[in-house]
């Protein structure tokens, strides 16, 4: 019995030590991606604003013409695209609101643009799930009630036109009214977008929060807040690039733009178990893709199928050996294609391989997107706007920034220096 109470006493001696010398190793701490504060001029601000928007224009309208296509079908009729191509295409909701449209035409991708631009300045202080989903609603219902507002028959032509306008922004506004309603209708409606697919909805108007926000973080989270269409690692997707265009007023360095998908998470994609950050790791794929076919050494000579695979196309610029190259991205790109073209992920792999394989370069970047093909026109606007909010307006290409403010301002009806200095007239960043 001593023996078995000096034991306990040992043990009970031992486990009050134990407690009072334990070891607590800190965690790290997160850090924000950039810390400094974010200072323009007027002048400035307003460069890069117009310049994200007429980038996200020529994005759109170098895509329009071939939107869908297989990139040989692209090669057959086009050769390589370097510029602004007649949008002869048949109209649709999503595409263009007229049969066979000169060049510099747009798409959904743009009216986008020119909605958001009137959203941000109705509710300026005030951007949250709930005024977006009121501001759809509002718009649908304006739509609808102008069919027959007067009581009168309404001219089939302008119905034509109405109908259409309806037809497109009727998806959005069923998840929109749902939202508005309860959470059970909002869950249905949202699963429903679109078929139910994994779209890249959010990626069509969420970068615009990146040039009204103060920070990458923020930037991330005011879109994510806003992601009303997507699902899945989709909302992540289209917070990305908002921080991205963030990151794009900040800094012309590409890799400090692309690394934004490796720092800014603050909802902890990375820590999801067993699968991870998906965007991330689609980022760090491409990435590395690409730097390993600029380094791949290209012999001179070709097998005869080699040289029908690798055929340069008809107004290429670069070497066989370049085409080479963008080639095997393609193939590499290819491999990764989803069910349907407007999939989030696809967008944002072809993308992140574009930024990184034209290196900042506003024209070899877009090139290198519409020649792909698939949903050339959306990753383009995209891409589009983040370099155009990297080298701003006085930097792009003068033939191509030129047209695309003149056929968006006389044809499209959507004035883009109009935009921009609505945008710095109501002072969005001190949002």
């Amino acid at each position: 019995m001593k023996r078995l109470l000096a034991c306990l006493m040992i043990f009970a001696a031992m486990a009050c030590k134990e407690s009072t010398t334990s070891i607590d190793i800190p965690a790290p701490t997160k850090t924000a991606y950039t810390l400094d504060t974010l200072q323009l001029s007027e002048e400035e601000y307003y460069d890069k604003v117009l310049g994200a928007l007429v980038g996200s224009a020529i994005g759109d309208a170098m895509g329009a013409s071939t939107e869908m296509w297989h990139r040989k079908d692209i090669q057959l009729k086009y050769g390589y695209i370097t510029t602004l191509t007649p949008a002869v295409r048949q109209q649709s909701p999503e595409g263009t609101w007229g049969h066979n449209l000169i060049a510099g035409a747009t798409t959904d991708d743009t009216r986008w643009k020119y909605a958001m631009v009137k959203y941000l300045s109705q509710n300026k202080g005030d951007l949250n799930a709930s005024n977006f989903a009121n501001f759809i609603t509002d718009y649908y219902a304006s739509l609808t009630k102008s069919i027959n507002d007067n009581g009168t028959i309404p001219e089939t032509d302008f119905l034509d036109t109405q109908i259409e306008k309806i037809d497109w922004i009727k998806e959005w506004a069923r998840v929109s009214m749902a939202y508005e309603k309860d959470t059970d209708s909002y869950l249905k409606a949202m699963n429903r977008f679109y078929g139910g697919e994994m779209s890249c909805a959010g990626q069509l108007y969420t970068p615009m929060f990146g040039l009204i926000s103060n920070s990458p973080e923020n930037a991330y989270t005011l879109a994510y807040n806003h992601t009303l269409f997507d699902i899945g690692y989709a909302k992540d997707i289209s917070a990305l690039v908002s921080a991205m265009t963030h990151m794009a007023l900040r800094t012309k360095n590409i890799d400090s733009i692309i690394n934004t998908a490796t720092f800014v998470d603050p909802l902890r994609y990375q820590d999801s178990r067993l699968v991870g950050r998906i965007a991330y790791d689609m980022t760090d794929a491409s990435v590395k893709k690409v730097l390993a076919l600029k380094q791949l050494i290209l012999v001179d000579t070709l097998t005869p199928k080699d040289s029908i695979t690798f055929k340069i196309p008809e107004g290429f610029q670069g070497s066989h050996k370049d085409w080479t190259r963008q080639e095997m991205a393609y193939q590499f790109l290819e491999k990764n294609e989803k069910a349907i073209a407007f999939h989030s992920g696809e967008i944002w792999q072809i993308l992140v391989t574009a930024l990184q394989y034209g290196e900042g370069d506003f024209e070899k970047t877009l090139q290198f997107i519409v020649n792909y093909g698939r949903d050339n026109d959306t990753v383009a606007a995209v891409a589009g706007m983040i370099l155009g909010a990297k080298d701003g307006y006085s930097n792009l290409p003068v033939t191509l920034r030129t047209q695309a403010l003149k056929v968006n301002k006389e044809n499209m009806g959507i004035d883009l220096e109009a935009l921009a200095r609505e945008m710095v007239a109501k002072k969005h960043m001190e949002f």
